[in-house]
């Protein structure tokens, strides 16, 4: 390079040839990112948003960011994996600062763990379930967190070297203008602004060595921690999946949609969610999703075979539905007398048909007893509450695929009763629907009022909106007690309103025996002495 240190004058050629590596550094740095996804200003607003109603998000960010520098910012990516669609977009490692190059990887293996996708189809565009999501990997990113510690610091050291390269050759390039501005019509240097240049570049060299040497520390640590990120990324994503997935399940055996869970403000869905995990509800979950399921199978059965279309063999004497073999035996002279008995017996063979079955119009009101002895267990660890609420649950998904209003009456003794209504056409709020469920009244057993409260419904229905045939389920473990009077009233009731009654005796084989008040109520009538057992009510939703 042109000129020496003692102050002798250099030429600005020289000076440049050999300031030209650190001019180009000079130019601009391109920016770093500090984070892992690319994630658009929405994005940005939905993690924001989340994180602001979620204390849950906060208190773990507090925990990490004590211990990890910039951790946010890793939770944040998390998030953002779990939650754009169509899919997470990573960053180019080169365009990070250096600093998050840890945070790639642990991103990346996240994103690369087979189990994504499935926690992805639950947490795509719902903020709600990507958060949870997050919290569900806590454990594990405090793991991969501890284990990328040395690599994170590293790569922030190489970071914090790479920048005071950039500013060295910064100081060339300030250095080299001073000389320029100072050089003669020749070129010549002053002897001071040519050795500033030139202490300039010694002092950019040595940062480009140091930069490079952390980078190759940081590039080393990287790869050691990576080795152990790859497993504990696989485990934090199955087990955010399996929570994640869990919920999922929960909330829509309760009858929850997705359009519904977006309407929930943050915090209330979180309250909801961990209403129904724990306690008696969650054991319920299992139970309420098979009688759904029942329940759906039986409303397609309905509309399986059309009015009148042949269906299978039936006994009886109805000459126009003959089978051909029956036919040929009138022609036989010797059959025409066994003809002429089975035809006088209603024995004959005939195709069987689907006639149309009338299902009722007004509303559909369950009628559940709440007393002490429905705690009772079953078979299964089931109690006679839990079959009677998720019963009654399947019935309102009836009503409302039907278009009818439902009503949930829960009673127990005579001044304990609880009225739930679900008019048709609204969607029936959650929160109604697992108070419903939830509520147990406690007591004796009287179905009186229970079963007046409800015809009282159905005379409001049938005089406001001259809607008939409702159609009343009671489901009970008790005896059934009632009197003449009432008894009277009921009937005539019954004919003005012309409702129906099915009735489900839970365990209590001798409230359907000949001659019970049960039996003598209902209009259709079983017992259920199996609670694990949901087909024993499949015959209410193929008549209601």
């Amino acid at each position: 390079m042109g000129g020496t240190t003692d102050g002798t004058p250099g030429a600005l050629g020289a000076l440049v040839e050999g300031a030209a590596t650190w001019l180009g550094m000079s130019a601009g740095a391109p920016a770093r990112h500090t984070g892992v996804v690319v994630a658009d200003p929405f994005e940005r607003i939905a993690w924001r948003d989340t994180y602001g109603r979620s204390a849950a998000l906060r208190e773990l960010d507090e925990e990490l960011s004590g211990r990890h520098a910039h951790a946010g910012d890793l939770l944040a990516d998390v998030f953002l994996a779990a939650y754009q669609e169509p899919g997470p977009r990573l960053r180019d490692p080169a365009e990070l600062d250096p600093a998050r190059l840890a945070d790639h990887g642990i991103v990346a293996a996240l994103v690369a763990a087979p189990e994504f996708a499935a926690l992805r189809r639950e947490t795509a565009g719902d903020p709600y379930a990507a958060a949870m999501a997050v919290l569900a990997q806590a454990a594990a990113l405090r793991r991969l967190l501890a284990r990328a510690r040395d690599a994170r610091e590293r790569a922030a050291r190489a970071g914090r070297a790479r920048r005071s390269a950039e500013d060295a050759a910064a100081a060339v390039a300030a250095a080299l203008r001073r000389a320029a501005a100072e050089a003669g019509a020749d070129g010549t240097v002053p002897g001071p602004a040519a050795d500033a240049v030139q202490r300039a570049v010694r002092d950019a060299e040595s940062a480009g060595d140091a930069a490079r040497q952390a980078d190759r520390a940081a590039a080393q640590a990287l790869a050691a921690a990576a080795a152990g990120i790859g497993a504990a990324a696989r485990t934090a994503t199955a087990r955010a999946a399996k929570a994640v997935g869990e919920e999922a399940a929960l909330l829509r055996a309760w009858g929850v949609g997705p359009g519904e869970l977006e309407r929930l403000p943050f915090e209330e869905r979180a309250r909801l969610a961990e209403r129904l995990r724990t306690g008696r509800l969650a054991r319920w979950a299992e139970l309420i999703g098979r009688f759904r399921r029942m329940a759906g199978g039986e409303r397609a059965r309905k509309v399986a075979h059309t009015t009148g279309e042949l269906v299978g063999v039936t006994l009886g004497d109805d000459i126009s539905r003959l089978l051909p073999s029956e036919l040929a035996h009138l022609g036989l002279p010797v059959l025409r007398a066994v003809f002429a008995a089975r035809y006088a017996a209603g024995e004959l063979m005939l195709h069987d048909s689907r006639g149309e079955q009338a299902t009722g119009k007004g509303a559909v009101i369950a009628c559940v007893d709440t007393s002490h002895s429905m705690y009772a267990e079953g078979p299964g660890g089931v109690t006679r509450e839990a079959w009677s609420k998720a019963c009654a649950l399947a019935l309102l998904d009836q009503a409302r695929e039907a278009d009818r209003d439902f009503v949930g009456i829960l009673f127990s003794a005579a001044d304990r009763l609880r009225v739930f209504r679900f008019p048709a056409g609204r969607s029936a709020p959650v929160t109604e629907v697992v108070a419903f469920a939830e509520t147990f009244l406690g007591g004796g057993t009287d179905v009186q009022r229970p079963l007046s409260a409800a015809v009282e419904l159905l005379a409001e229905e049938f005089d406001g909106a001259a809607r008939g045939r409702g159609d009343i389920v009671l489901i009970t473990d008790d005896a059934c007690e009632v009197t003449e009077e009432w008894t009277r009233g009921w009937r005539t009731a019954k004919r003005r309103l012309d409702f129906r009654l099915f009735g489900v005796a839970i365990g209590v084989p001798s409230a359907t025996g000949s001659g019970s008040v049960l039996e003598a109520l209902c209009d259709n009538l079983r017992t259920v002495e199996d609670l694990t057992d949901v087909q024993a009510a499949a015959d209410l939703f193929r008549l209601i």
